[in-house]
């Protein structure tokens, strides 16, 4: 095949793409290319954007703002797109050393609003009378400090928290997602197709101002 032969080329683009700040967007970066192996480098070196100051944090291209710069680049080019249409491209600043001191107020405030939130609870429920009652059917006799039970039953709380979570510190008991990763995944969703919405709208808005004489 000739280099001015006009190939297949086939774009799966992502759904998110993290781009540290000051970079610039390419094709490689927001997109999962199949084509002419002579055509991968120049298509991956696509520029696509540069996003400045104003563009916020999260920048949406869009397949329709690829199309012709893939054209420009192989004239001719007949292109496949395959799933999705859009991707969002969040610029991060570059990480910084974690606060120990900030690490350990979130700590503080997370244990102690836990451990209210818990002692609000079985206030509301009166539950250390339904232990009282619990350990007096199983013993026969009324006592009103169960401490074993009590310390039996705190320990069975973080327990199953542990099993409801499927985590401990770092050590997952499988590959199954725990319910905090599976509702931060549907918020995340949630947000992007917010934004994309968003993008959308402005980019509509901004171009009928355009149309206008």
């Amino acid at each position: 095949m000739s280099l001015n032969s006009a190939p297949t080329v086939y774009l799966q683009l992502r759904s998110r793409v993290p781009i540290t700040e000051g970079r610039t967007v390419t094709l490689g970066h927001v997109a999962r290319i199949l084509c002419d192996p002579k055509w991968e480098a120049p298509l991956r070196n696509l520029e696509l954007a540069r996003p400045q100051t104003w563009d916020g944090n999260l920048l949406l291209i869009d397949l329709m703002h690829i199309i012709p710069l893939v054209q420009k680049l192989i004239p001719g080019v007949i292109i496949e797109p395959i799933g999705q249409t859009h991707v969002l491209v969040e610029v991060v600043k570059a990480s910084k050393k974690p606060s120990l001191l900030l690490f350990l107020l979130v700590w503080v405030l997370l244990f102690f609003g836990s451990a209210l939130t818990i002692m609000n609870f079985h206030a509301d429920v009166n539950m250390q009378e339904v232990q009282i009652r619990t350990v007096e059917m199983l013993t026969g006799r009324r006592d009103e400090h169960p401490y074993l039970f009590q310390a039996a039953y705190s320990f069975g709380i973080g327990f199953g928290m542990v099993i409801f979570f499927n985590h401990l510190f770092k050590k997952k008991w499988n590959e199954e997602p725990t319910p905090l990763e599976v509702e931060m995944y549907l918020y995340q969703e949630n947000i992007d197709q917010f934004v994309v919405a968003e993008e959308y709208k402005r980019m509509r808005m901004s171009q009928n101002q355009g149309d206008k004489p």
